[in-house]
């Protein structure tokens, strides 16, 4: 049966359970698609025999009335998490040839909930990057396409967010340091959710910034990301920054009734020389949020403008400490030696030769504002920074803002090596409107509402109150019906 691959994850669920197709036949269809779909460079590690093993495993649960919701859905799995006995690289040459003896906390949820793995995914190395350029697989290409250029997917999410825009899985996992679900969700028109710090387990995931990183869900629609969400959060013993909550029923919060609700609109948002349609795009979801019987509210979060800055020094600081684990001894790549070599010569190889670019720059960076004298000039002060972003959050929201709305990223989508040659400080100021996300541990949601005149897809986000994804997916379920966006790529590949 053709086209199954273009289902939603609530489609699928109801037809599978209705009979109208199996998850094997979503899961063949998924498999085809992919295999035909290598000029995006989505997919790495494709896992066939375990995605129709796992699907047969779905196709009995459903049959035997024992399937939760995600049971029998084809998945895609970023390259970050840890899945056992398959490639795990964090899409760098200094973990080649690692497969784990074990699963990642998320991972292993989704399975349990009878989800299926088509492969691994492609992504920026160790979720360095806003293009998915810094890869050692090599580029992700953006299934829309308006020329000649192939265009970034985003970063550092860009396999998962070309696999979902293409119809090669129904959704993917993704993680978010800085924007890195819900930048590249924009960018391929899809739906992308970081959810609050701690809601999800990282435990399993390969580290890059361990205060910031979030994993989150990649999907075709709102309701899509509240199913997805419920199966992937829960408190996990094994990571110390899981949050001991109870997991509300996240699709059953989807009423469309925003009656009453105030809307947040931060005039720091509003940058100079911020492109028109984005700016034009900003006021259409105003109007939408007004018309749904939202009250909207102007609100002052002072403290933005130092985000950036204050995400690049705690970012590369974190990663800096976290990559010191990849040393050649233990796993993964070891480089050759030469006669009279020692320790430090095997590091230093092994490093050069395993870390890309941009990750070697991050962690120079980071190792650089750790140092004895610079600690208190850099780190120390972005750390207070980062203290008064959240307050500024905590501030508005104890105003009675019941969510905020922004613009998700300050372009639509650009040229594979537009930006990756010039000025890095370029390719940081992508994550202009998303960092301050992480920085304060919210939930935070990409949701496409508009094309730009070249006719490629452009996101609103809407910025929630730690541990109520439930009221923020509702906000997201009126903005996206409103939207009413239902372009699809056309596929060229």
């Amino acid at each position: 049966m053709a086209e199954l691959s273009k289902l939603t994850i609530a489609e699928a669920r109801d037809g599978m359970r209705s009979g109208d197709f199996t998850a094997v036949e979503i899961t063949k269809d998924c498999l085809a698609e992919i295999e035909g779909a290598s000029a995006l460079n989505a997919f790495v590690h494709n896992t066939p025999e375990i995605a129709l093993s796992q699907a047969e495993a779905a196709d009995a649960r459903i049959k035997a009335g024992d399937a939760p919701d995600m049971c029998g859905v084809p998945l895609g799995i970023k390259d970050l998490f840890c899945t056992k006995g398959v490639a795990s690289q964090a899409a760098s040459d200094i973990l080649k040839g690692f497969k784990p003896e074990y699963e990642s906390t998320i991972t292993g949820q989704l399975w349990d909930a009878g989800a299926v793995m088509l492969g691994k995914l492609n992504m920026d190395q160790f979720a360095m990057g806003s293009s998915n350029e810094t890869s050692c697989y090599g580029d992700v290409v953006n299934p829309w396409k308006i020329d000649d250029r192939n265009l970034t997917p985003g970063g550092s999410s860009g396999g998962s967010s070309s696999a979902v825009a293409a119809d090669l899985c129904l959704a993917a996992t993704g993680t978010d340091t800085g924007g890195s679900i819900r930048q590249p969700a924009a960018f391929t028109g899809i739906t992308g959710l970081k959810p609050t710090y701690g809601r999800c387990s990282r435990w399993g995931i390969v580290a890059f910034a361990s205060s910031l990183d979030q994993a989150g869900p990649m999907t075709k629609s709102v309701r899509d990301a509240a199913i997805m969400l419920e199966a992937m959060s829960g408190h996990d013993p094994k990571d110390s920054t899981s949050a001991e909550l109870a997991v509300p029923n996240f699709e059953a919060a989807l009423t469309g009734d925003i009656r009453g609700k105030k809307i947040g609109i931060p005039k720091e948002y509003r940058l100079d020389g911020m492109p028109q349609e984005i700016e034009d795009l900003w006021t259409k979801g105003i109007e939408m949020m007004k018309d749904a019987g939202a009250e909207i509210v102007d609100i002052s979060l002072p403290h933005t403008k130092y985000a950036l800055p204050a995400y690049y020094v705690v970012a590369p600081a974190e990663a800096s400490s976290n990559l010191a684990r990849y040393d050649g001894m233990r796993f993964g790549h070891r480089a050759g030696l030469s006669q009279g070599d020692g320790i430090t010569e095997m590091y230093e190889k092994t490093r050069a030769e395993g870390f890309g670019p941009e990750v070697q720059r991050r962690v120079m960076i980071g190792t650089y504002v750790l140092s004895a004298g610079f600690y208190d000039a850099y780190y120390n002060r972005a750390r207070k920074v980062r203290t008064l972003i959240k307050k500024d959050f905590e501030d508005v929201f104890a105003q009675g803002v019941d969510a905020i709305l922004t613009p998700a990223t300050p372009s639509a989508a650009f040229g594979l090596g537009e930006m990756a040659d010039a000025d890095p400080v370029q390719m940081y100021l992508n994550d202009v409107f998303t960092v301050t996300v992480n920085l304060a541990g919210l939930p935070g949601i990409a949701v496409p509402a508009g094309l730009d005149k070249q006719g490629l897809p452009l996101g609103l986000q809407l910025i929630g109150r730690p541990w109520e994804e439930a009221d923020l997916l509702n906000h997201a379920f009126v903005l996206e019906r409103a939207a009413g966006f239902v372009e699809k790529p056309n596929k060229w590949w």
